[in-house]
């Protein structure tokens, strides 16, 4: 269901030597956030491509005592960086989740995973069936300033693999096609959060301003946000 060559390869670990694992701690918060408000008592929650494994060790040293973790991972390479997080009530697979039929989690999370996929649909139609509740983080790419641009979308696509590009909307209405409940979203920003690049600094304030007085037309004129999705 997706280009797997890419990150069974060193080609992705070339690009992104840490696995992302420097932005784990921010999107667990985010993660857990969500889950309180919500609410959630999951005594069991998986991980589908959870590359370093660090957003569930982060969840695991922040939540109760009887839940249990489990991250799939395709990648060799942050297969590795998983094994070092091993602990107990924390276990992590080289394999695929969809090739367990007996997989079930009262959560599973696919966070900046879809993006990835060839056959996204395919993919979230077989997620449907594997837990209760499904978390998703999804970067929102298209904005008018990535459109008129174009340049941060093709190095998303070359660097980190987003062969497929959301706005809120269209993320939504994916989610919704497919059969899934929408039980709560929100916005998220790391860019705005603790980014220091020049060009997310540039922005900050702009954004700041604009979300404050209209967040969807921010998002959709500026970019430089996540969408955080519940959903059943």
């Amino acid at each position: 269901m997706s280009s797997i060559k890419k990150y069974t390869t060193e080609e992705y670990l070339k690009d992104n030597p840490t696995w992302h694992v420097q932005d784990s701690p921010w999107k667990a918060k985010k993660i857990l956030n969500c889950i309180e408000k919500n609410n959630l008592q999951p005594n069991s929650i998986a991980e589908i491509g959870c590359g370093a494994g660090e957003i569930l060790r982060q969840l695991y040293l922040q939540m109760k005592d009887s839940t249990t973790f489990v991250g799939y991972e395709i990648s060799p390479h942050a297969f590795e960086m998983c094994r070092q997080r091993q602990a107990e009530r924390l276990d992590y697979k080289q394999d695929n989740l969809f090739d367990d039929p007996a997989a079930y989690y009262d959560i599973v999370m696919a966070i900046d995973v879809f993006e990835h996929v060839e056959d996204y649909f395919g993919f979230l139609r077989a997620l449907r069936e594997k837990g209760e509740y499904k978390i998703f983080h999804i970067p929102l790419d298209m904005s008018v300033q990535t459109v008129l641009r174009m340049s941060p979308i093709l190095e998303r696509r070359e660097k980190v693999g987003h062969i497929h590009c959301f706005s809120k909307d269209t993320a939504l209405a994916t989610l919704k096609d497919i059969g899934y409940e929408i039980i709560d979203y929100f916005y998220t920003s790391i860019s705005l959060d603790q980014s220091s690049e020049w060009k997310s600094v540039l922005l900050k304030l702009p954004r700041k301003i604009g979300f404050k007085l209209n967040k969807d037309l921010t998002v959709r004129i500026l970019g430089g946000y996540s969408l955080l999705v519940l959903a059943k």
